[in-house]
């Protein structure tokens, strides 16, 4: 047979590679974050079997988180040096554990500090797998593959609430870490069977010494830390409904467990359509160009999150109408904007990410908890100013950081700020 008659089929090979690896990674991925979404809504029917406070409603989540970013430091060199593959694999196996290992939970305190460990799983994505997709793909298709990926993800707090308060009225609490460790068993499957190793491991491996060089390298770097220290405000509010929701929602405006997981809706399905047009427009525009469209949805959201704080009878609509224009623009930049932090250090990738990783994990945990004080003292008003003024200052940041962040991806003048 002619090696023509045989590209074909090798073609189709490498797509369907190409296709599961990334389809695994995302099942990995919803696991962990159904894992914090889907748990939310039960919150407080495990604190009451607790006998707790509901004040530990939204520390499940921000330990959670925090979990997320305590292991990203080693992870990422591992990586590094012994391969992404099987740092991914055993963190998927590690995950699986922790998820059934909280069943046996006998204390609240148990409880969360098994939550902090199940969070370690989170570590495995940022760290090794957003990392080895980053490195399989070129630059535009990398970008594309991750908007679609975040959109299959998606499927996590858009279902996670309504499956989690709908499995809770109907058996215990229990079977949603044995569903969630259950979805994360197939995402190890597929991942053992289609993740290609993206490290060249035949390379001689670095001593111990020369790690810390690297890391001392990447927090040296300027535009790096200023991109990191930018991008994770635009998930913040974000996270913060989805820690704080299930208290506002259902304790303090009275709605059902079903009225809170309708109440999902708007915000995740306005994430997933901004997900869908950077994937289908990214190519009709440089790279980073979408992160400048995002300015005067931003706006737009913040000033709705404003009046609703100030305006107690737009509460409802200000919160939810400003939160969905926040996750669309999340939804049209997201992507991109990890993808100029990762590119802009020189230093190995998983020593890049685990430093991004750190940072934006502590940035959301600290954040969440800042929030559940700002709730807690002066109530949902607060909380919107608050989360109105955050996605403000998102706006202004944009301009100046995406400026010098596109003139190093692409060289030569910076493209120009579009009109809002």
């Amino acid at each position: 047979m002619s090696s023509s008659s045989r590209k074909p089929s090798d073609k189709r090979i490498i797509t369907l590679s190409m296709l599961l690896f990334p389809l695994a990674m995302v099942l990995f991925e919803l696991s962990a974050y159904i894992g914090n979404d889907m748990v939310q809504p039960a919150m407080l029917t495990i604190t009451a079997e607790y006998g707790v406070d509901d004040a530990w409603v939204a520390s499940s989540m921000s330990l959670y988180i925090l979990g997320g970013a305590c292991l990203t430091w080693l992870i990422g060199p591992l990586s590094d040096r012994y391969g992404r593959r099987p740092v991914m694999l055993w963190g998927v196996l590690y995950f699986i554990a922790a998820n059934f290992l909280i069943l046996l939970a006998p204390t609240i305190e148990w409880f969360m500090f098994l939550r902090f460990l199940q969070g370690m799983g989170l570590c495995f994505i940022a760290a090794v797998g957003y990392v080895s997709i980053q490195e399989a793909f070129e630059e535009l298709t990398a970008i594309r593959v991750m908007a679609l990926m975040a959109n299959i993800s998606m499927v996590a707090p858009l279902l996670g609430p309504l499956a989690g308060a709908a499995l809770i009225s109907v058996v215990s609490w229990h079977w949603g870490f044995v569903i969630i460790a259950s979805l994360a068993g197939i995402g190890l499957i597929g991942l053992f069977l289609h993740m290609p190793e993206t490290v060249n491991l035949a390379l001689p491996k670095q001593p111990p010494a020369q790690i810390w060089r690297q890391y001392k390298g990447v927090l040296k770097n300027g535009l790096f830390m200023q991109l990191t220290l930018y991008f994770p405000l635009i998930v913040l509010p974000m996270l913060v409904w989805i820690g704080l929701s299930p208290v506002f929602l259902i304790k303090d405006m009275g709605m059902t467990n079903m009225g809170y997981g309708l109440s999902q809706l708007p915000i995740f399905i306005s994430l997933i359509i901004g997900n869908l047009m950077l994937a289908r427009y990214a190519p009709r525009f440089p790279v980073g160009q979408s992160v400048y469209f995002s300015i005067p949805i931003m706006i737009a959201g913040g000033v709705l999150l404003i009046l609703g704080g100030m305006f107690p009878r737009f509460e409802y609509a200000g919160l939810v109408g400003g939160l969905a224009l926040s996750a669309f623009a999340q939804g049209i930049t997201f992507a991109v904007l990890y993808r100029f932090t990762l590119m802009a250090s020189d230093q190995p990738k998983g020593v890049v990410a685990a430093v991004m990783s750190l940072i934006m994990m502590l940035m959301q945990a600290v954040g969440i908890e800042l929030f559940k004080l700002v709730y807690v003292h002066w109530g949902l008003a607060a909380l919107c100013i608050m989360n109105g003024l955050l996605m403000l200052i998102f706006a202004a940041l944009t301009p100046p950081l995406m400026r010098k962040a596109m003139r190093i991806a692409t060289p030569g003048p910076a493209p120009a700020t579009p009109a809002s």
